[in-house]
């Protein structure tokens, strides 16, 4: 996939017992990471899993179906991913940070840079 990107919180949380708030939160950001994603121009969707059976700490991913790849479509993109050939790291770093800046500008908090934890 062009970019895969996956949001949690920093707390260790899973969805049955994310706190309101969290919950809230969690939907806000994954609707604009969502509308982020989709305005890059060569990606038509973007869909979002939560996937980790019996994980203690919640992983939201969004992976982005690039335009015009019918065969994408659904619920199988998290194992196609693994079975295309690998995307240009440099390109889906940049889609990476273009998306981070206009989530920066749409509702606000900063941008780690690339390896830095977000608790740094």
């Amino acid at each position: 996939m062009p970019l895969v990107l996956m949001l949690h919180p920093l707390e260790h949380h899973d969805m049955a017992d994310l706190p309101d708030e969290l919950a809230a939160e969690l939907g806000i950001l994954s609707a604009h990471i969502v509308r982020h994603m989709q305005a890059l121009p060569y990606i038509s969707r973007a869909h979002v899993y939560r996937i980790g059976d019996g994980g203690a700490h919640l992983h939201i991913w969004f992976f982005a179906r690039p335009e015009g790849q019918t065969q994408l479509y659904g619920s199988w993109m998290p194992v196609w991913d693994d079975l295309l050939p690998e995307y240009p790291a440099d390109v889906a770093e940049a889609d990476a940070a273009i998306v981070a800046d206009a989530l920066v500008a749409s509702i606000g908090g900063r941008r780690s840079a690339a390896g830095e934890s977000p608790h740094d």
